[in-house]
């Protein structure tokens, strides 16, 4: 598929409205930047924040968020959270705790886009913790809707691979950030972690109520406040997101209406498991089912 971004001198061809993209800092309420990418386009639609899985970088969504400024979005925003990739490595990522991904890089992120993105409605979706992260952000009432992708509660016990997983995260994982200080890439785990991140990620994995009976964070009892209507897209040959997972999930957003789409490798033509669901040749079978919610109308057809 040709890339949606349009280059100087370059015609986007295969899009309704052309998109261009620049770089932003997004600034937390505890001083901390965040790298993010805003995509710009004609169209007069809702802005989007594209919120990420955990150890994934925010380039791995760069063509979705092109694609929904093409098809009408004003606006969407991806962003890095704290503590991920390069940012690992930093002095101060040891400070760092997994729960401000939500409780503080979230809302930073969302203010910025309101600012860049000007008057106008704010949508959201958020990719396995970035749906999480909705619930814990306290500012859920900002978005008008909100997209949930393969968003569940981690414990072990409710994947499809229980024992691979417990292995993987507490005895490969772990003792990495002990040697490391962070959680290397090349162990297979993602994109390089902070250690505090990564070990505050495998003890709530290993917990089967997740982080919601953690003292540490009382932001949980947020998910009973938000009443925005919620889509939760499940992948049915996801190994993480399985149908428990997503049950043990979803049962806290108490007030939301949500509903339920679940997708198959036989709608999407390939195997999509916990990541697919993001891949560009996505675009026709799957990003519809997310698409449609967010803009509130069917792909634009070209002219």
């Amino acid at each position: 598929m040709p890339d949606l971004i349009r280059r100087p001198g370059e015609a986007a061809d295969d899009t309704v409205f052309p998109v261009t993209s620049r770089e932003l800092g997004v600034e937390t309420e505890d001083g901390i930047q965040l790298p993010a990418t805003l995509f710009e386009g004609e169209g007069r639609g809702p802005a989007v924040l594209v919120s990420c899985a955990a150890a994934v970088e925010r380039r791995f969504y760069r063509a979705f968020a092109a694609h929904l400024v093409a098809i009408g979005a004003r606006a969407a925003l991806t962003y890095d959270y704290r503590g991920v990739a390069a940012a690992a490595k930093e002095p101060q990522a040891k400070t760092f705790r997994m729960k401000d991904w939500g409780v503080r890089d979230l809302p930073a992120a969302l203010a910025t886009l309101e600012t860049a993105a000007g008057p106008g409605p704010i949508v959201g979706i958020g990719h396995s913790f970035g749906g999480v992260a909705l619930g814990l952000c306290g500012v859920a009432d900002r978005f008008e809707r909100y997209a949930l992708v393969a968003a569940l509660n981690g414990y072990y016990g409710r994947t499809a691979e229980p024992l691979a997983v417990y292995a993987r995260m507490n005895f490969v994982g772990v003792p990495a950030t002990r040697l490391f200080g962070h959680i290397p890439a090349s162990i297979g785990l993602g994109t390089a972690l902070a250690g505090p991140i990564f070990r505050d990620w495998a003890r709530w994995c290993r917990k089967p109520a997740f982080f919601f009976d953690d003292p540490d964070v009382a932001e949980a009892g947020r998910f009973a406040d938000v009443a925005t209507p919620l889509l939760s897209i499940g992948l049915s040959d996801d190994p993480w997101g399985t149908k428990p997972a997503i049950a043990a999930l979803l049962r806290h957003f108490t007030q939301a209406p949500i509903e339920e789409v679940w997708l198959s490798p036989q709608q999407a033509g390939s195997k999509i498991g916990h990541m697919g669901f993001f891949r560009r040749d996505m675009r026709q079978t799957l990003w519809p089912a997310a698409t449609r919610f967010l803009l509130r109308t069917r792909p634009v057809e070209r002219p």
